[in-house]
């Protein structure tokens, strides 16, 4: 008969564990790591690791891979070609010769720098996405750069993969057996790719029309672990399907219900992963080769560091982006694991090589959350100034907020920043915003709002968006630590500015007044109002007519906070927005189908998607009526539910 005891006590020791890493905001997932530890064989025994324990580990990196998948398009994939193509391979190839070279002239065998090169040449693609994706940092030029890289590597592990034993066997079939898996590549993931993007849509439209929300988790389910072992029986990997499937899926209007339904699978087998990476660190390896461990950790963290950085510098990345980016990938990785493994089977390394680079990529691992999480503080050390490139951001600031006088500075431009800056609009009140989200600021950039993409913690974007001409400062977002830096460098910029700031409940008010905010505002819809509120009485805007438009703006049944441009951090927000109408900026480029029409003619209120605006040469119409006619370049402003926003950009650029 079978115990719980083992397992009670591993669950008991994961909570304890995860809980003490959130008590000392360390990343949670340092607790599994320690879990996998002591549970594992190296110290307590009380999972046994095996080829079960290690595929349950792997079924959490499919689905976050698939998570992944869903933040990218086919579009977006291609414009990160140069990441991918470009950074990713001449990282792996770099990376696998330096580390080759030093490990064949340590060990005297080419064939053993070879396989040790490849598998430290790899990053944790689990790691790396779960930290960058908890701190929102996926969509910022680091994050971009991370995923670029460890897309290739996934790429990598196939030749990898065929060429060990090759070299061990000495085939004569080598280049031969290349091309096959280059063209089985090419093959599978342009069927894929093809006619997966045909078939997923109407797929999800049959399922999603029997209005069960239990077929509609099987089926993501069976989407996901379907596509991922079609890839693994061409080949490639688990990891690369499931990615796949993800961005198949977010070419559809079922993205935000599919993400909401995965994610309790996706951390839950994730932490699952991080236990089995925990259970291959043993003690007694550590101390019997602790200085051969030592000699891989230094091949390890500082080469693929300063390779990473050097190329991303040479492709034209900001030497800030570069070195947060170099941290994120520095440690070694999950295909390092069976890459070693591999190599010992076929005799290319002996096992205290093996055991050394084991150890040497679970220890690395163990650092990738705090070079993560200390990402910026490192930067801020080493890279004191990146003037020219600084310079130009700043000048980007700069140009757009030197017209703004006694205006609002609004940090954060999520949905309460969009729902205060409309108000404000609404009474001929300037603003200006700054966001850290890029493709929030792309959007919200094409329909004619003023937001730039800037950290407002930092003195010289401040001076820059114009505080020492500004009103007031509003923070909209719910990030404690973080309004407090800001509300810290606003009062070292200009003491008597104005601060209000916005959370998500009341336990936080008083922290954050003892650091200086003048009004703290919670909850989201009505923390919207009393923002606006407390924001316009702050411009010497009467009383009785602020109480008079908040009025308005309830009879109207918020109908002026309908719509938001989303954002990769509006889960700060917490609530579910899968079928919340959102606002979408559609451009009309030529040969778009609506040009020359009258805005009537599209119909597209027939769709139930309304325009809020329409952008035309960089100005927004002041006046937008039915026999509107539109022009080629207008960006037009939609308002309407995904799946109609979809249908409706359709008609307009297609017909």
């Amino acid at each position: 008969m079978h115990s719980l005891s083992p397992i009670v006590l591993v669950l008991l020791v994961a909570v304890l564990a995860v809980t003490a890493c959130r008590s000392l905001r360390v990343p949670p997932m340092l607790g599994y790591l320690v879990v996998g530890f002591m549970a594992g064989p190296g110290v307590m025994n009380l999972i046994p690791l095996g080829e079960e324990t290690e595929f349950l580990g792997e079924i959490g990196i499919v689905f976050m891979m698939f998570s992944i998948g869903l933040e990218f398009s086919l579009a977006k994939l291609k414009a990160m070609r140069q990441l991918v193509f470009g950074i990713g391979l001449a990282q792996v190839v770099l990376t696998l010769f330096l580390i080759g070279a030093i490990v064949w002239w340590l060990t005297g065998s080419p064939l053993a720098g070879f396989a040790v090169g490849g598998a430290l040449a790899l990053s944790s693609t689990a790691i790396v996405s779960k930290l960058l994706s908890e701190r929102l940092e996926m969509a910022q030029p680091h994050g971009q750069l991370a995923i670029g890289v460890l897309l290739f590597q996934d790429l990598a592990v196939v030749p990898l993969l065929i060429l060990l034993p090759a070299f061990a066997a000495n085939s004569d079939r080598l280049w031969m057996d290349l091309g096959l898996a280059l063209l089985k590549v090419v093959a599978v993931m342009s069927l894929l790719l093809v006619f997966g993007q045909r078939l997923m849509r109407p797929w999800f439209h049959l399922v999603a029309r029997q209005r069960s929300g239990e077929l509609f988790t099987i089926n993501v389910l069976l989407v996901t672990l379907g596509i991922a072992f079609l890839t693994q029986l061409a080949g490639l990997s688990l990891a690369l399907g499931a990615f796949v499937a993800g961005m198949l899926i977010s070419e559809t209007e079922y993205r935000f219900q599919v993400e909401e339904d995965i994610k309790p699978f996706r951390d839950i087998l994730l932490g699952f992963f991080f236990v089995t990476v925990g259970m291959k660190l043993d003690i007694g390896v550590l101390l019997d080769r602790a200085g051969d461990i030592g000699v891989m950790l230094l091949l390890l963290l500082p080469v693929k560091l300063a390779v990473v950085f050097l190329l991303a510098r040479l492709f034209g990345q900001r030497a800030r982006d570069s070195l947060k980016g170099a941290l994120a990938l520095a440690q070694g990785g999950e295909f390092g694991f069976v890459l070693l493994a591999l190599s010992g089977n076929l005799g290319l390394i002996s096992s205290p090589v093996e055991q050394s680079a084991l150890a040497a990529i679970v220890l690395s691992m163990l650092a990738a959350p705090f070079l993560i999480q200390h990402a910026e503080r490192i930067c801020s050390r080493l890279i004191r100034q990146d003037w020219a490139l600084q310079a130009v951001d700043l000048h980007q600031i700069l140009v757009q907020s030197m017209t703004k006088d006694e205006h609002v500075i609004i940090c954060g431009y999520g949905r309460s920043g969009q729902s205060l800056a409309r108000l404000l609009e609404a009474e001929g009140i300037s603003f200006f915003a700054l966001d850290m989200d890029p493709e929030r600021v792309r959007e919200a950039g094409e329909a004619g709002d003023p937001v730039v993409f800037g950290d407002a913690a930092k003195r010289e974007v401040l001076m820059a968006a114009g505080a020492m001409r500004a009103k007031t400062v509003v923070i909209t977002f719910a990030d404690t630590h973080a309004s407090e830096r800001i509300i810290h460098m606003v009062h070292e910029v200009r003491r008597d500015l104005p601060v209000i700031v916005r959370t998500i409940d009341d336990t936080d008010i008083n922290r954050l007044r003892e650091a200086g905010a003048d009004e703290v505002v919670a909850e989201v819809m009505e923390g919207s109002l009393m923002l606006a509120s407390h924001a316009l009485m702050v411009m010497e805007v009467p009383m009785s007519r602020v109480l008079r438009r908040i009025r308005t703006v309830r009879e109207q049944r918020y109908s002026l906070f309908t719509g938001f441009f989303r954002g990769a951090s509006d889960e700060l927000d917490g609530i579910d927005d899968s079928d919340q109408p959102r606002l979408l900026s559609v451009q009309l480029v030529a040969g778009a189908h609506a040009i020359g029409m009258p805005l009537g003619g599209v119909k597209l209120d027939s769709l139930g998607v309304g325009v809020r605006g329409i952008r035309r040469r960089n100005v927004r119409l002041a006046h937008v009526a039915a026999d509107s006619e539109l022009q080629e370049g207008d960006v037009l402003v939609l308002l309407g539910r995904p799946a109609a926003l979809a249908q409706a950009e359709a008609l307009l650029l297609q017909g």
